[in-house]
């Protein structure tokens, strides 16, 4: 048979229109698609019979699978196997023999010269067999870009976490429906370009923020990646495009004051609420971490919780005393349960772990931000950067600064020194002592 590389370029260089009529009495069964009855785990194919030169009968050939086997959806697998099966039904036409030397087609195919003739020791002729150039063109079918992005999603599914996945997924979506919005010609993934990626991002620049068209650069980047490192495309178009300089989100500290009324409030207003800013407030926890907790997270006897952390699949940490006392009997509670749901501690709340955070957040705008007239830069995660600048304070004044920060990072559970020194300096919990005396004139 033709080789892979022949039968894709027959594909796209050639009209499947303009078919010759078949003969009276063909010599080969019309190639057909196996698709598997459309279980993807299985290898689709087109197969077709030809007439074998000796026993005049038809004979079932070796089907042809070329690229179709890399698509993950039905229709993508489908639409490349329909292309195959027309560029193989019209080489047949054009008197393709399985059985037989296909030179001269293969050559009248390609656009090459004829044959040459040059006399044999014997005087007589006989015909040199040219090599045909391999195009480099259409070599293969690329895959539609939908069809690309998908087998990008269905790997990156295996390497993050549900939250990540589905923040691919979102600004995958936006991207290709941007894409079929703006530039409906653009149909396949080699036709994506840098100048197209740096379109898209600056409408996200200018409907958004610098940090959001960043991170849609950095994700939309991974899942281009995954497309080079499968040999999809040539090479990743995101790497060549700038990150542009952010703002980034502050989120400011409470003074002790508004702090200590906030929990008053809360005390007599919402008691969950207060519990669950306690656990960010003393524990250190982000929002989303404690959004993961069951009962079953916590050992009753050595107050130890484990959680699923921003930085490590599993993380320990203690429960100081002065969170345990305003815990609840946890011991006759279900250990699958969530600690916290809307309407009490301990029960279950079937809905993802970004919208429960999400519902706390909201819950906090309306029983405290709205009541204390906060500033959009006072958030729960506030709570957090307060106390732990509240305890490196503590920590300082009886311990060198090494050494606080030592202390400190087995409290907040930060994997680095550097990365917790980075921390201590965004939320400018270090600050120098009083300098006065070294702008007093006398040190003129």
């Amino acid at each position: 048979m033709l080789s892979s590389k022949q039968i894709h370029r027959f594909a796209y260089d050639f009209e499947y229109e303009s078919a010759y009529d078949l003969p009276k009495t063909p010599k080969f069964s019309n190639p057909k698609i196996y698709s598997a009855k459309g279980d993807l785990s299985k290898r689709w194919y087109v197969y077709f019979s030809y007439e074998h030169p000796e026993t005049g009968k038809l004979k079932r050939l070796t089907p042809f699978y070329g690229q179709a086997n890399k698509y993950q959806t039905k229709e993508e697998r489908m639409e490349v196997l329909v292309v195959y099966r027309k560029a193989l039904l019209q080489l047949l036409k054009q008197g393709y023999n399985p059985f037989s030397d296909n030179t001269e087609l293969h050559n009248k195919l390609n656009g090459t010269s004829e044959p040459n003739t040059k006399p044999t020791e014997q005087g007589a002729t006989s015909t040199e067999k040219t090599t045909a150039t391999t195009p480099t063109a259409h070599q293969e079918p690329s895959m539609s870009t939908k069809a690309a992005f998908d087998f990008a999603l269905q790997l990156k599914e295996k390497e993050v976490s549900p939250r990540t996945f589905k923040d691919y997924s979102y600004k995958a979506k936006y991207f290709l429906n941007w894409i079929t919005e703006t530039h409906s010609d653009i149909t396949s993934i080699d036709q994506l370009t840098k100048k197209l990626l740096v379109e898209f991002l600056n409408q996200i620049l200018l409907k958004t923020s610098a940090r959001n068209r960043n991170n849609y650069r950095v994700e939309l980047g991974s899942l281009l990646q995954v497309l080079e490192n499968n040999e999809l495309i040539t090479t990743n178009p995101v790497k060549h495009i700038t990150i542009l300089k952010s703002q980034p989100k502050r989120n400011k500290t409470y003074s002790q004051t508004t702090q200590e009324s906030i929990f008053k409030h809360l005390e007599v207003n919402d008691p969950i609420l207060l519990l669950y800013i306690k656990f960010l407030s003393y524990n250190f926890l982000r929002p989303v971490e404690l959004c993961r907790l069951k009962i079953g997270d916590i050992n009753l006897k050595t107050h130890i919780l484990e959680f699923k952390a921003k930085n490590s699949p599993l993380k320990t940490k203690i429960i100081p005393d002065i969170l345990w006392q305003d815990l609840p009997d946890l011991s006759q509670m279900n250990k699958d349960d969530y600690l916290f749901t809307p309407k009490k501690l301990g029960g279950q709340w079937a809905i993802d772990e970004v919208n429960k955070r999400d519902y706390f957040t909201k819950r906090f705008k309306k029983v405290v931000k709205d009541v204390f007239k906060l500033e959009q830069d006072y958030t729960l995660y506030s709570f957090r950067h307060t106390f732990i600048t509240k305890l490196y304070r503590a920590l300082s004044e009886e311990n060198t600064p090494f050494e606080a920060k030592s202390k400190l990072m087995l409290i907040t559970g930060h994997s680095s020194m550097k990365a917790l020194e980075k921390y201590l300096r965004d939320i400018d919990a270090e600050l120098p002592a009083d300098y006065s005396n070294l702008l007093s004139p006398t040190n003129g």
